[in-house]
């Protein structure tokens, strides 16, 4: 197996993480000896081929664009040693940890992806954000159904805390999305990774009950027919499942949040 295939099966963050590693290891051993420019390149180029590794394009422009931005961001403060940009990423760490990133990269739901969805699902009373980040995901779904009750979890608590408080009147609670149940709502939302659908697929079959739906930006859940899909120019795809009877779940994917 080449190299890069064992990278390509890491989980999520890890290509992104040794694609940073690797390119200021590259910078930091090559930089006494060439040019700069000619040791940047390299080192560059060594974030963005191990960084290719990564999966889909969003991951892969993340994962390349570690070496280049972080350079650009010391090179443009050089007063200030590096060990500072380590002790100003930890917030981000603690916001948001590794856990979470396996779940979703954060990607807020943007405030009219979901327009059109009440047309087709009708108007669920209980409503789920499985994984709600920040609350973009619930204040869509609140503009769809103002009546309804919605409630969100997000694995990182400051997050968590954040959406209580820029989501009022909404129930928000930090937890784990798929150990809490989803039983007894109406319709569950998530902007979740390809690699999770098939888990929230089978947990919303086990859950639901007839006739609720489980509905998902921009990811479908493989070899599942949707009921229906609402996309357009512009906009990302929204997939949307309605449970129909208790049926055997499908695969579960390796893999463990957002509010997108």
């Amino acid at each position: 197996m080449r190299p890069l295939d064992r990278l390509a099966g890491l989980r999520w963050p890890a290509p992104a993480l040794l694609a940073w590693v690797a390119g200021w290891a590259v910078w930091f051993a090559a930089a006494p000896i060439w040019p700069a420019l000619p040791a940047w390149i390299a080192a560059a180029a060594a974030g963005i081929v191990i960084g290719w590794a990564g999966g889909n394009p969003r991951r892969r422009v993340i994962a390349g664009a570690g070496f280049p931005l972080s350079s650009w961001v010391l090179g443009a403060a050089a007063p200030l040693p590096p060990w500072v940009w380590l002790l100003a990423a930890l917030p981000l760490f603690a916001a948001y940890p590794l856990r979470a990133w396996r779940d979703a990269p954060f990607f807020p739901t943007p405030a009219t992806a979901l327009q059109g969805l009440d047309a087709i699902v009708g108007r669920p009373r209980r409503i789920f954000d499985a994984g709600c980040g920040l609350g973009h995901g619930l204040a869509a779904l609140r503009r769809l159904w103002p009546q309804a009750e919605l409630q969100g979890i997000e694995w990182s608590a400051p997050l968590a805390w954040l959406a209580a408080r820029r989501c009022r009147g909404t129930r928000i609670e930090r937890g784990d999305m798929w150990q809490r149940p989803w039983a007894g709502h109406d319709l569950v939302y998530l902007f979740q990774r390809p690699e999770s659908m098939a888990r929230a697929w089978a947990k919303a079959v086990r859950e639901l009950e007839p006739g609720a739906w489980l509905v998902s930006l921009e990811f479908e859940v493989p070899g599942q027919p949707p009921s229906a899909r609402l996309d357009g120019p512009g906009r990302r795809p929204v997939w949307i499942y309605r449970i129909e009877r208790a049926a055997p779940p499908a695969p579960r994917s390796i893999g463990a949040g957002d509010c997108r």
